[in-house]
């Protein structure tokens, strides 16, 4: 459940305050001090809501209050509080004696902002507006650095390096050329070709003379 209003609203008042209700609310307050807000209205005879009450004594009608412009020194001090508070109002008018909440923040919003922008500075960080900006940039420049375009390396049979690439056996085997019938290793080899009229077995065609497998030795032997 929300909130209860603070009084009935139905058959309140509405609008700019006259200057006999402003009488009777301070009269009242001198009288009994501020109390409830809630019950002041009706004590005091006032067709108003306990809130307007409480805002119209605290903004404008409070004895302590300070009249006219803004000094030079409490634009400064607002500015120096606004750096170190932000935009907690209240706690600021406390620095500034006789000033409300909500007139400082109007009076920010209208003039020291203006003010400050005019110098160069931002009013939300006020630092130079100048080096914010270079800030900004520098801080984009490294993002963009540290993001890197990856392309996809082609490998020596193409594709990207993530392709698996199927093992392959390049250890190469010289073998005489395959015969339909097995051969008998304690058989000589067959005579394969023939040079100047003598044939040659394929062990002397390959260089190995004098070996056991050479047959032209065994036919020479049997001649």
């Amino acid at each position: 459940m929300g909130r209860s209003p603070c009084c009935e609203k139905a058959h309140t008042n509405k609008g700019a305050w006259t200057k006999e209700e402003d009488d009777r609310l301070i009269s009242y307050i001198r009288a009994h001090g501020e109390g409830c807000w809630r019950s002041l209205p009706k004590a005091a005879g006032l067709l108003r809501c306990g809130k307007s009450c409480r805002l119209r004594w605290i903004n404008y009608l409070r004895p302590d209050l300070k009249r006219g412009n803004f000094t030079e020194e409490e634009d400064e001090l607002i500015i120096k509080l606004h750096s170190l508070l932000g935009n907690k109002w209240s706690l600021i008018a406390g620095r500034l004696p006789g000033r409300t909440d909500n007139e400082i923040k109007n009076y920010w919003n209208t003039h020291i902002r203006r003010k400050l922008l005019n110098r160069g500075i931002d009013p939300a960080t006020h630092r130079p507006i100048n080096e914010a900006a270079a800030q900004d940039a520098t801080t984009i420049s490294f993002a963009a650095s540290d993001v890197k375009e990856e392309k996809p390396t082609i490998g020596i049979f193409g594709g990207s390096k993530d392709t698996k690439i199927p093992d392959l056996n390049l250890e190469l085997k010289i073998s005489p050329p395959c015969q339909n019938q097995p051969h008998d290793h304690h058989q000589p080899l067959k005579i394969i070709s023939t040079a100047g009229g003598k044939s040659l077995c394929f062990a002397c065609s390959l260089g190995l003379q004098n070996s056991k497998d050479c047959s032209c030795r065994a036919a020479s032997i049997g001649e």
